[in-house]
C-alpha cells in the first residue's frame, strides 16, 4: 500500500481526535511564479496564544544545539549553520524559526498539525542524533539548499516530540518546504514515521494529513475564474447575475480543508504576466483572504483550542510573510502594523556565527493627504 493510501486509511482511526484542534491554529501557505522564472512563497501565522515573534538572522557558522528527547537544550544533535537564514522566531526562542528562507532561496514553514503529529522514538544512545520538532525548519534551512537535499538529509536524523517549555508541551507540527527551482515538499511525522511527499500544488494548511487535502481537491474541479456559460431554459436566457460566478461554491470558512481549497484556487488563477518582484503584491493580496477578523474564531477558556485563564479569547493573524526566492528578499507584515518590513540578503551581515534578533514594533506610518 502506498504512503498516501496508508495515511488516508489512518484518518478513519484518528480523524475524530484530529479534527478537534482544526480551527485553533489556522495557518495557510501557497506559492506563486513570476514570468521571469522566479518563485515566491507566502504564508499567514495564526495561533491560540501570543507568539511574540521577532525577525531573526541566523548567520553562517552559528553553532546550534539540538534539544534531546528529554527536552533539554544541548541534549540532542549539535550542528553549525552552513547557510545564513532569515525568518521569524516565536515565544522568545531565538533558534526556533517557524518560518524563514535561507541564502540559497530555500523557504518554508512549520504549520500546526495537532491530533496527527507523532514524532520518532529515540533509541537509547541515539539522543545526539535527534532534534526537537520545534527545531525542524531551523535545521533544514541552515543545512540544505534544495528540496532534493532535504529528501536526502532528513532521514539521517531523528525528530523527537519532547516538551517545549515555552509552549507548555510538545509542538505538533508538519512542514512545507519550497526551493528556488519551484519544487515543493510536504514533511509529516505520523505514527513515529517520517513521510515526505512532493507537493506540485505548493499549497499547505493544517490538519488532516496532506494526502487528504489532495484527495478532496478534485471535488472543486468546477471552480474557475472565468464566468460560467449563459444558461438557456426553453429559450429563456439566464445570464450570470454578476461577475465571479465561476467561483460559486468556493469555501469561505476558516477550516483548514476550506482554506486549502481557497489557497489552491486563488493561487492557480493568479496573474502569470508579472515579475517575481511584482508577484509579491499579488501574494499579499491573496494572503489577505485568510486574515482572521478579530472575534471570528473564539477560543474557550482553558480548552484544547489554546485558550487560557478564565476568559474567552480569540485567534488573530499575528503575522504574514512572503519570501521572494529569486531576489532573496523576505517581507513581513504584522497584525499591529500592515506596513511591509523586509530582510534583504544582499544588505545583511551573513557571516559571524551569531543569531541576530530584530524587533517588529515599528510604528504604523499614516500619510496625511492635503489638497
Amino acid at each position: 500500500m502506498s504512503i498516501a493510501k496508508r495515511v488516508l486509511a489512518a484518518l478513519a482511526v484518528v480523524g475524530i481526535a484530529g479534527w478537534g484542534e482544526l480551527a485553533a491554529r489556522a495557518c495557510t501557505s501557497f506559492t506563486l511564479e513570476g514570468n521571469d522564472g522566479g518563485h515566491l512563497y507566502g504564508r499567514t501565522m495564526e495561533f491560540g496564544q501570543p507568539l511574540n515573534s521577532k525577525a531573526v538572522l541566523i548567520q553562517r557558522g552559528t553553532a546550534i544545539q539540538g534539544n534531546g528527547p528529554d527536552g533539554k537544550p544541548g541534549g540532542g544533535l549539535p550542528w553549525t549553520s552552513r547557510y545564513a537564514v532569515v525568518g521569524m522566531n516565536a515565544l522568545g526562542l531565538k533558534d526556533v524559526v517557524p518560518d524563514g528562507m535561507n541564502e540559497k532561496g530555500l523557504a518554508g514553514g512549520l504549520l500546526y498539525f495537532a491530533g496527527y503529529a507523532k514524532f520518532q522514538n529515540v533509541p537509547p544512545g541515539q539522543a545526539r542524533r535527534s532534534i526537537n520538532s520545534a527545531q525542524l525548519l531551523t535545521y533544514v534551512l541552515t543545512n540544505f539548499a534544495t528540496v532534493a537535499e532535504v529528501k536526502q538529509g532528513l532521514p539521517k536524523i531523528l525528530v523527537n516530540g519532547a516538551t517545549v517549555p515555552a509552549f507548555g508541551g510538545p509542538l505538533p507540527i508538519h512542514m512545507t518546504v519550497h526551493d528556488r527551482a519551484g519544487r515543493s515538499l510536504s514533511v509529516e511525522y505520523i505514527d513515529g514515521e517520517l513521510t515526505m511527499l512532493d507537493n506540485p500544488t505548493g499549497v499547505y494548511t493544517n490538519d488532516p494529513p496532506f494526502p487528504y487535502h489532495l484527495a478532496a481537491a478534485g471535488n472543486y474541479a468546477n471552480l474557475s475564474a472565468m464566468p460560467p456559460a449563459e444558461m438557456v431554459v426553453n429559450g429563456l436566457k439566464l445570464p450570470p447575475a454578476s461577475t465571479g460566478g465561476g467561483l460559486h461554491g468556493l469555501p469561505g470558512d476558516f477550516l483548514a480543508t476550506s482554506r486549502f481549497i481557497r489557497a489552491l484556487t486563488l493561487s492557480r488563477f493568479a496573474p502569470r504576466n508579472l515579475t517575481t518582484e511584482k508577484q509579491v503584491g499579488t501574494a499579499f493580496r491573496i494572503l489577505g483572504q485568510f486574515d482572521l477578523p478579530p472575534g471570528s474564531i473564539l477560543l474557550p477558556p482553558g480548552g484544547a483550542f489554546g485558550g487560557s485563564g478564565s476568559k474567552i479569547t480569540y485567534e488573530i493573524t499575528e503575522w504574514t510573510v512572503v519570501a521572494d526566492q529569486k531576489n532573496l528578499v523576505y517581507y513581513v507584515q504584522t497584525y499591529d502594523n500592515p506596513g511591509l518590513r523586509s530582510l534583504n540578503f544582499d544588505r545583511l551581515p551573513l557571516d559571524g556565527g551569531q543569531i541576530k534578533v530584530m524587533s517588529l514594533d515599528q510604528p504604523t506610518e499614516v500619510t496625511a493627504l492635503q489638497p
